[in-house]
């Protein structure tokens, strides 16, 4: 990315305002839904060039919630994300491309358990305000697919009636506020 411009701001998720999110599906017939609480970074935002803007995210993954504790310690164990070994989920973008009105693609690096995957994030924004609090908030939201075992998620069960415990396949969904430094 090329240096700070005039035209560049910085912002900064704010944690209690953004929702991480996936959905997998369990036995093949239902879906699972679970969250991430802790969730921090930055978006560097050109307003003039949004080829310019980046963004700089970390989960930690030791924050996971599925609702069922049992569930989420199987999640952070070494059969999942291995969260003592693996604390954090990050992604660093390598490049914004306007997609048209508000919508962008970002590319960038996607690290889970020490695997980086290139994909590109369908992300839309979703504008800017001030908030009662005297500071500038803008809203972003994306979703995205991805296999887990391209990360070395592949724990698994095969089912007695064909098919597998869970899904490849997890969808995630980002519902990001960020405050204007």
């Amino acid at each position: 990315m090329s240096t700070a411009t005039q035209t560049q701001t910085i912002w900064a998720i704010d944690a209690s305002h953004s929702s991480v999110e996936f959905a997998v599906k369990h036995m093949m017939f239902t879906t699972v839904k679970g969250r991430f609480a802790g969730v921090e970074g930055t978006i560097k935002a050109d307003e003039g060039n949004p080829t310019d803007s980046a963004v700089k995210v970390t989960i930690d993954v030791a924050s996971i919630d599925t609702r069922d504790e049992k569930r989420d310690g199987h999640l952070k164990s070494h059969d999942f994300f291995d969260a003592v070994t693996f604390p954090a989920i990050t992604f660093e973008s390598t490049r914004v491309e306007p997609q048209g009105d508000n919508a962008f693609l970002v590319h960038g690096k996607l690290t889970i358990r020490d695997v980086t995957r290139e994909i590109a994030l369908p992300t839309t924004f979703h504008g800017t305000g001030g908030t009662p609090f005297g500071t500038t908030a803008a809203g972003f939201s994306a979703e995205i697919q991805i296999n887990r075992k391209d990360f070395g998620l592949t724990w698994n069960v095969a089912l007695e009636s064909g098919g597998v415990l869970v899904s490849e396949n997890v969808k995630i969904s980002l519902d990001i506020q960020a405050v204007k430094q």
